[in-house]
C-alpha cells in the first residue's frame, strides 16, 4: 500500500512539473515572433526621416521586395516601406501601424497599412526554382503553352514546410507595435499591384501621438 501511495505520489508530482513547464516556456514562434528588422545605426542611414516630437522618423522604399535579417522576399501585390523609430537613449515611444500612410502619386486618398496577415499568401521566395521547371517543353525547345497539344502543366507549389518557413521570416521582420524602447525598426506594408516604376511621388504619413510628419520617399 505505502508503495503504491509512493508511486501515485511521484507521478502527479512529475505531471505538475510538466504543466507548470508548459505554461511557463515561451512557444518558438513566439519567441522568434519577437525579432523584428534590427534598426540602423542612426536615421541618416535611411534615405528619408522626420522630426516630430521627441521622435524621429526614417524610412526607405523596399517596392515589391520584403527585405528580412536574413534575405529578401517578394510580393506582386503589395509594396513594403522599411522605417526605423529613433528617440532619446532608453526612450520609449507607442508605436502604431495604423498611424501610418502611403501617398502614391500625390493621389487625394493614402493607402492604409495592411496586415501581415493578408500579405502572407503573396510572398514568394525569389530563389526557389521547382523541381520540373523548363521539362516539359516541344521537341523544338520552345515551350508550346498548351497550344495543339497537351495544357500546360500545373505550377509546382513551394513545399508547404519552406512557405511556412517564409512566413515566419517575414513575419519576424514586421514593424511591433506598442510601447517600445527605441530604437526600433520594421516593415510596413501597403497593398499596390502596379509597376513602381510608375510610381514618379511617394509620401509616408505619419499621425500619431507625437503628432504629424510627411518623409518623402524616393520611388
Amino acid at each position: 500500500m505505502r508503495l503504491c501511495a509512493a508511486l501515485k505520489t511521484t507521478v502527479i508530482s512529475g505531471a505538475v512539473v510538466l504543466a507548470l513547464c508548459a505554461q511557463t516556456a515561451p512557444p518558438k514562434e513566439a519567441a522568434a515572433e519577437g525579432k523584428g528588422l534590427a534598426p540602423r545605426a542612426a536615421p541618416a542611414d535611411y534615405p528619408a526621416q522626420a522630426q516630430v516630437g521627441q521622435v524621429t522618423l526614417a524610412a526607405e522604399f523596399k517596392g515589391h521586395s520584403v527585405p528580412t535579417a536574413t534575405r529578401p522576399f517578394t510580393t506582386e501585390d503589395y509594396v513594403s516601406v522599411e522605417i526605423g523609430v529613433f528617440g532619446p537613449p532608453d526612450g520609449k515611444a507607442k508605436i502604431t501601424a495604423d498611424d501610418f500612410s502611403l501617398r502614391i502619386n500625390g493621389k487625394k486618398n493614402p493607402l492604409s497599412v495592411q496586415p501581415y496577415g493578408t500579405v502572407a499568401s503573396s510572398l514568394k521566395d525569389p530563389e526557389w526554382v521547382a523541381p520540373d521547371a523548363g521539362e516539359k517543353k516541344s521537341k523544338s525547345g520552345v515551350n508550346t503553352g498548351g497550344q495543339g497539344g497537351e495544357p500546360p502543366p500545373t505550377p509546382a507549389k513551394m513545399p508547404f514546410e519552406l512557405q511556412r518557413a517564409m512566413q515566419v521570416e517575414v513575419k519576424r521582420a514586421i514593424l511591433r507595435e506598442g510601447d517600445r524602447t527605441l530604437p526600433q525598426a520594421g516593415l510596413l506594408f501597403f497593398e499596390y499591384r502596379g509597376k513602381t516604376e510608375k510610381i514618379k511621388s511617394l509620401e509616408l504619413l505619419y499621425s500619431g501621438p507625437e503628432g504629424k510628419a510627411t518623409l518623402n520617399l524616393q520611388p
